[in-house]
């Protein structure tokens, strides 16, 4: 059977000069034949370049602005009461061990001026999930960057995901999830964190 033929981009060196000029690809050949498989066979051959492409996408994130993104959509509105984008799905990569871990993301701002496109506010869930991550900075970056983009007069951020490294070794707790929240401006104030956050949980919870 012939061999496929891809092209696979090419590591600069960062950590050791013997990686300069070793293919993607070539990395992960390595690693299937040190995991004891043949890279030669049949279903791996092209497991390589599959898996280039899944973790080009996976990571995409740091290729994209995420104030660009939110600077291109903001509005001049005379609203001055809560905005939430609930239940967005994310899912991630843990930084730890590049395993997955996924859940919902909910958002919440009050406007002091401007709005934020609402079909920007998954974006831009989308541009840090799609990173290396740890969920309680993931729930923090989505803050920050909607604090930067429009001064609201505050910012809410709940993210509950579960995590695969957790799951699937390690402790191995299947049923166990983790929530981080961050909190900016009045919603560090006991009312309008609990209005919040009563409007994010499910119902009947």
């Amino acid at each position: 059977m012939a061999h496929p033929i891809a092209v696979s981009k090419m590591i600069p060196s960062r950590t050791e000069e013997g990686l300069a000029g070793i293919s993607t690809q070539q990395m992960y050949r390595e690693i299937l034949a040190r995991l004891g498989e043949d890279p030669n066979r049949e279903g791996l051959l092209s497991t390589p370049s599959r898996v280039e492409k899944s973790l080009d996408f996976l990571t995409k994130g740091y290729e994209e602005d995420p104030n660009k993104l939110l600077r291109g959509a903001l509005f001049n509105v005379d609203y001055d009461e809560m905005v939430i984008v609930k239940d967005i799905e994310m899912f991630s990569l843990c930084e730890h061990h590049m395993l997955p871990f996924f859940g919902r993301v909910h958002v919440a701002y009050i406007p002091n001026g401007k709005v934020i496109g609402l079909s920007k506010i998954p974006r831009l869930v989308e541009v840090f999930a799609r990173r290396l991550q740890v969920q309680e900075r993931l729930t923090r970056q989505i803050a920050d960057a909607i604090q930067e983009a429009i001064n609201p007069q505050g910012v809410g951020v709940v993210i509950e995901a579960r995590h695969l490294c957790m799951m699937m070794r390690g402790i191995e707790k299947q049923n166990s999830s983790t929530v981080t929240s961050a909190m900016v401006g009045c919603f560090r104030q006991k009312e309008t964190r609990t209005e919040f956050l009563s409007l994010v949980r499910p119902s009947g919870a």
